[in-house]
């Protein structure tokens, strides 16, 4: 690879060159800089891995890559020629992808997890595949909260035992007494989404499969979708539940993440969901700034019911403040504000959707207490895991869950610094989705979340959209299988009782099945009238 002073000076040269910031720039610019021939894919990659030296690796130490891609300047000096076009649409463009997304060359895919170092993947993902025949250029992976933060009950997001800790770029320096950080880089994307915030790539791609795209988007201020189940092929990804599973796209912009959802919405036959999928041809097709106006958005906040209002009843002052600002927005962009109780079967989930799992993670406030986690997660995580080390790891001779748990115990001063829990609680069950429990609580989720909560609550009121502040709209969504988009709402301080430096807060527009293209225009228009997003002020041009 090239030595650091000439990637610091090829970043310098490149934004010269093309009149980029690229510790800001949005993706759709970086199009236009190559379209035109303003900078070339080998100045761009050169530019990004000089600030990932003097950012993640040095610096404060963000932590926001776990590795890079060997072959990336090789692959951009291949595509320097060539320029974005309706086949090539991200010709050029450096990402990275969450360290659980499955490439088929010289890098690993780990997990975040010692018991994965060095497992590579049989091929591609299928998302892999779709971004290097747009053009894309696989900068590297991103470090990411341990198995998509399934191991261990409270480990922090954005640590794993393999990539250690990622930092939040707004506040890097505030950590507390047991070297977690104050102000949560967002989990389990964490790192895809630290990297985007902080200038270190074009944009990325993460997870999620309740939450993991939208707390880190919102505590970095970012625009992320997590798509509709179905709409972007899971094939070649670690998984958690496939009843949940979705990677998507983490950008600076609206429109930038439209961008990146055209290249990954694609049916793939390895991917059974995927054969459901509704897309229009073009998610950019649309976004203007008066999509708001006579749209339905419902605000889960009754002032006459405040008993029941999980969603911003408990917000902190600031953040209250923040999301009274945005709805005002809403307001004169022309929306109707529907203010109205989420049904409570949709936010306090179905009966026998829980169980007791023992918390023995060391460092826990909660040590030694029963902690209620889903049932779907944990059963289905072993059935899927087993999947994807048999038929997509290799160079391992991890071939199941068990093996980890195993090499983890063998290994524990290295690998379980917050134990592992939840694989003992998911190692415990049949590993076939037979039993009963795990049926009853699947239909529950889809009962209580889709039929009784977001069905009935859009149903009853003729809603667009549902906003909800920052990720706090996750898991009601994400049972569902349910489309959310988020993007930047402003800024709050504090953490706990501690104070902090101002960092960002999202606001989510959710909605039903399929309906990724209305939310994006809802998101624009916000996103244009507001212009909350500002980067980290401490990660300047080089």
């Amino acid at each position: 690879m090239t030595k650091p002073p000439r990637r610091a000076a090829a970043a310098v040269r490149a934004e010269a060159q093309a009149g980029l910031k690229l510790e800001d720039a949005p993706m759709s610019d970086i199009l236009d800089a190559l379209a035109n021939g303003q900078v070339t894919a080998t100045a761009l990659t050169e530019a990004y891995l000089a600030r990932i030296e003097a950012y993640d690796r040095s610096g404060p130490m963000l932590n926001s890559v776990r590795a890079l891609n060997p072959d990336a300047l090789t692959i951009a000096a291949k595509l320097d020629g060539t320029k974005p076009s309706a086949k090539r649409p991200l010709a050029g463009v450096p990402i990275l992808l969450k360290d659980n997304i499955a490439t088929g060359d010289k890098q690993p895919t780990t997990a975040g997890s010692l018991a994965l170092e060095g497992a590579h993947a049989r091929r591609d993902a299928t998302i892999v595949k779709l971004l290097r025949n747009a053009g894309a250029i696989i900068l590297g992976k991103a470090n990411l909260t341990e198995f998509a933060n399934i191991l261990a009950i409270e480990m922090p997001s954005g640590y794993s035992s393999l990539g250690g800790q990622v930092k939040n770029p707004y506040a890097p320096v505030l950590m507390d007494d047991r070297g977690i950080p104050v102000v949560s880089p967002g989990g389990s994307s964490s790192g895809s989404a630290v990297a985007v915030a902080a200038g270190l790539c074009a944009a990325s791609v993460g997870t999620e499969t309740s939450g993991s795209l939208l707390f880190p988007a919102s505590q970095n201020g970012l625009v992320t979708v997590k798509p509709t189940v179905g709409l972007i092929s899971r094939a070649g990804i670690v998984p958690i539940a496939h009843s949940q599973d979705t990677a998507g796209p983490m950008t600076r912009t609206v429109r930038d993440a439209a961008l990146l959802l055209n290249v990954l919405a694609a049916s793939d036959p390895r991917d059974p969901a995927t054969e459901r999928q509704k897309r229009p041809a073009d998610y950019t097709a649309g976004l203007t700034q008066d999509a708001m106006k006579g749209a339905r958005i419902g605000v889960p906040s009754d002032p006459a019911d405040t008993l029941n209002d999980p969603y911003y009843g408990k917000l902190p002052a600031a953040s209250a403040r923040m999301m009274a600002d945005a709805i005002k927005v809403l307001e004169d962009l022309g929306a109707v504000i529907v203010r109205a109780s989420m049904p409570t079967a949709g936010w306090m989930a179905g009966p026998g959707t829980t169980m007791a799992v023992f918390n023995r993670n060391p460092l826990s406030p909660n040590k030694g207490n029963p902690m209620m986690q889903w049932i779907v997660f944990l059963y289905e995580l072993k059935h899927d895991l087993n999947l994807y080390l048999k038929h997509w790891a290799t160079g391992t001779d991890i071939k199941t869950i068990a093996d980890i748990v195993a090499f983890n115990e063998a290994n524990a001063e290295m690998a379980l610094r917050f134990g592992q829990d939840l694989f003992l609680a998911a190692n415990a069950s049949r590993g076939d989705l037979s039993e009963r429990e795990y049926k009853s609580a699947r239909a529950m989720d889809l009962l209580a979340a889709k039929t009784r909560g977001m069905d009935a609550y859009m149903n009853r009121h003729k809603l667009d959209a549902v906003l909800f502040p920052g990720s706090g709209g996750c898991v009601i969504s994400a049972k569902a299988g349910y489309p959310s988009v988020m993007v930047p709402g402003g800024f709050v301080s504090g953490a706990g009782d501690k104070e902090t430096p101002d960092y960002p807060l999202g606001v989510t527009f959710a909605g039903r099945a399929w309906s990724e293209h209305k939310l994006l225009r809802l998101a624009y228009a916000y996103e244009q009238a507001s212009g909350m997003r500002k980067p980290p002020r401490d990660l300047p041009a080089l």
